[in-house]
């Protein structure tokens, strides 16, 4: 894999000259505004380039490496009318906040299969925006349940059944072992909190597409006191381990390779990083969809990955639709998928050979994604993630009985404008 990754690298530079050259010889040159990677953006865009046979070259551009200050500049500069955004990477809970306001392009009725047929399902929702698809999902990612497979075996867990939050939280406290979760006071933890309400059957907004002032929050209700039951009993029991408060995605695989680690939910990027640092691990561990909150209901997984978005603004959006539909095609969403560790969108993708020899949980991924659902679609996702950050946290203070009824407060004031974050 590592001389795949060095191949990518290489074609950056490759690419690069290439834009130079073909943009100053007339050829159109789009620009594809890129979430960091390994180098497997850059390489699709010299293959869709040269695919292109001079009608179009596409150029590359680095957005921040997170999430957040991707959004803060994209949604800057389109607001601007900024005509050189022509492809964009976006991160899926802020693609309504682009879509309302008219600062994406309109998807060409004639490639809306493309972002809905032959897709997983929790990217298609993730691509839609009050009722229509307005960008066309690249790749796709979710969380699994990863497990040691002693530890499962010795609390009497059998892991080709679904299992529940309560099982494995008895499972790591009958067996003396930590749970590998996410509780920093950041994005993850709204990753978290949106899993385990949906997973209960609830929403955290019941209508996104409503003004600010009239947003409804589904927090305070049975689904919303279950996920903080969980969250609550895993922090107040120190089942997270004393790191909890300041657990990300990297500490707690930390945690699961530890000698008290059992179970974990996170995303793919542990099996490879797992198998580099910690090999003896890896012939431990087994993977299943993610837990669910009531036994017998299907649970709904986190769903994350990058959308294709056109700037509205852009001098050549026809062209730029002509690029996306050869980036996410299912051959390039393989290669970037066993190169950069990134799961495709297209249920294709995943019959590349390569796919299950450097995957082998291939099938329980793209079944995730089929049952994953978004975090909350809606302009003001800014406003609902901070507000939950601030008030289920830390984990061992979340309270079925107080945390939904005090995010609904605070967050509903913030929409409506009589508080601030």
């Amino acid at each position: 894999m590592r001389r795949r990754i060095l191949a990518t690298v290489t074609a950056l530079a490759a690419g690069a000259a290439l834009a130079a050259c073909s943009g100053e010889s007339g050829t159109p040159t789009l620009t594809w505004y890129i979430n960091p990677d390994a180098g497997g953006q850059a390489a699709i865009a010299q293959s869709c380039t040269e695919a292109a046979d001079g009608a179009y070259v596409i150029e590359t551009s680095l957005l921040p490496r997170d999430a957040a200050s991707q959004r803060e500049q994209l949604a800057r500069r389109l607001a601007a009318q900024d005509g050189s955004i022509d492809i964009m990477s976006l991160d899926p809970p802020f693609i309504p906040e682009l879509a309302e306001p008219g600062f994406l392009a309109p998807v060409p009725a004639e490639l809306e299969a493309l972002g809905t047929e032959g897709v997983v399902q929790g990217a298609v929702d993730s691509a839609m925006w009050d009722g229509e698809l307005v960008t066309i999902p690249f790749w796709a990612n979710t969380q699994l349940l990863w497990y040691r497979e002693s530890v499962a075996e010795a609390a009497g867990l059998d892991m080709t059944e679904p299992v529940t939050w309560d099982e494995i939280i008895e499972a790591a406290r009958s067996q003396d072992k930590l749970l590998g979760v996410q509780g920093t006071k950041g994005e993850s933890l709204t990753v978290w909190i949106n899993a385990l309400v949906a997973s209960a059957g609830g929403e955290i907004i019941a209508n996104p597409e409503a003004p600010a002032d009239e947003v409804e929050l589904g927090l305070d209700t049975d689904a919303g006191r279950a996920a903080a039951d969980i969250i609550g009993r895993i922090g107040d029991e120190g089942l997270g381990g004393p790191g909890l408060p300041t657990a990300d995605e990297n500490a707690s695989m930390n945690l699961f390779a530890s000698d008290d680690g059992s179970f974990m939910v996170n995303w793919p990027f542990v099996w490879a990083a797992l198998g580099e640092a910690s090999p003896d691990v890896v012939e431990d561990m087994g993977w299943a969809i993610y837990p669910q909150v009531e036994e017998g209901a299907d649970a709904a997984p986190p769903v994350g990955g990058i959308n294709l978005g056109v700037g509205a603004f852009s001098d050549d959006v026809d062209l730029a639709y002509q690029a996306v539909e050869c980036i996410v095609a299912p051959e390039n969403q393989a290669e970037y998928f066993v190169t950069n560790g990134n799961p495709p969108s297209s249920v294709e993708a995943y019959e590349d050979p390569r796919v299950a020899e450097d995957f082998p949980m291939w099938e329980t991924i793209r079944d995730s994604l089929d049952l994953a659902v978004p975090r909350p679609q809606t302009p003001r996702y800014n406003e609902v993630t901070l507000g939950l950050q601030e008030t289920w946290h830390p984990p061992s203070a979340v309270s079925p009985d107080s945390s939904p009824e005090e995010a609904t407060s605070l967050i509903t004031a913030v929409l409506r404008g009589e508080r601030l974050l």
